[in-house]
């Protein structure tokens, strides 16, 4: 009688046990690798940088034309920050500062170390241009 109480506690603590790990496998994949949104920017190119301490990741800003306001009487650039995976569109963007570009990007929940420091994820680039004055 007290073994089959042990082997049906061991099977109620095994199932927990996998719909846990399997709670923490769909938080994980929801935080770090599901694409929660995605689309295209368009403006100048500022900068790319490659940085980190452990991790080097390809960081940029992009500068949109027009201008916001936050608060009244004032004006504002409206800038994208981005982060980079692909070396080689890092290195397409590095040689071509100051273009106009119109970049696609994914965006995610949280942040990982060897993605980048930004939410936001450039993953093609549609055109590059000349900047017109």
């Amino acid at each position: 009688m007290i073994k089959e109480n042990m082997t049906k506690g061991k099977r109620i603590g095994t199932i927990v046990a996998v719909i846990f790990v399997l709670m923490l496998f769909g938080f994980a994949y929801y935080n770090y690798f599901f694409v929660f949104g995605e689309g295209v920017k368009a403006g100048e190119l500022n900068y790319i940088v490659k940085k980190g301490y452990v991790f080097k990741t390809n960081e940029g800003k992009l500068i949109q034309s027009g201008v916001r306001s936050r608060q009244k009487g004032t004006l504002e650039n409206n800038e994208f920050e981005f982060s980079v995976a692909d070396e080689n569109i890092a290195a397409k963007l590095m040689g071509n500062s100051g273009k106009f570009y119109e970049l696609h990007y994914k965006e995610y929940k949280s942040t990982l170390p060897w993605r980048g420091y930004s939410k936001y994820v450039v993953d093609s680039i549609y055109a590059a241009k000349e900047v017109q004055n």
